[in-house]
């Protein structure tokens, strides 16, 4: 993933895709701080992690542009969440995210609100990177609210 990301750059530059060429620029910059930090090459995992970060960021963004009604904004920062999740595992359906939150909380019996670490700890390395886990999470809670 960290090479065909690293590749992308470089087609983007002899294109002149100055959207895309920004938007991996931008992900390489976070890659080589994370590898700075880790003090390894990043797996692909680790990529996921970041891709992730990136994402989560634009779409916090996207609800501040929406409040100061910058629709202009908000479209030139959905492209660049569009950019972004090509180089994301498929996103799995909101059916199948729904199927490993049950299994979750059938192997957990959550007794109430307290379980939910356990649940996230369940459910986070199969749906990170292909679910929103702010979506996830949300879901969680309002299951347990129950």
């Amino acid at each position: 993933m960290r090479q065909t990301i690293l590749n992308d750059l470089v087609a983007a530059m002899k294109s002149q895709d100055k959207e895309t060429l920004s938007v991996l620029r931008g992900i390489k910059g976070a890659m080589q701080l994370e590898e700075i930090n880790v003090k390894h090459e990043l797996n692909d995992d680790e990529m996921i992690t970041i891709l992730s970060r990136q994402i989560k960021q634009r779409k916090e963004s996207i609800e501040e542009f929406k409040k100061g009604n910058r629709q202009d904004l908000i479209d030139a920062t959905q492209a660049e969440i569009d950019i972004i999740s090509k180089y994301l595992p498929e996103q799995l359906s909101e059916e199948e995210v729904d199927k490993v939150i049950d299994d979750a909380f059938n192997k957990v019996n959550p007794q109430g609100p307290s379980d939910m670490g356990k649940i996230m700890g369940m459910v986070s390395p199969l749906l990170k990177g292909k679910a929103d886990m702010g979506q996830v999470s949300r879901k969680i809670k309002e299951r347990l609210a129950k």
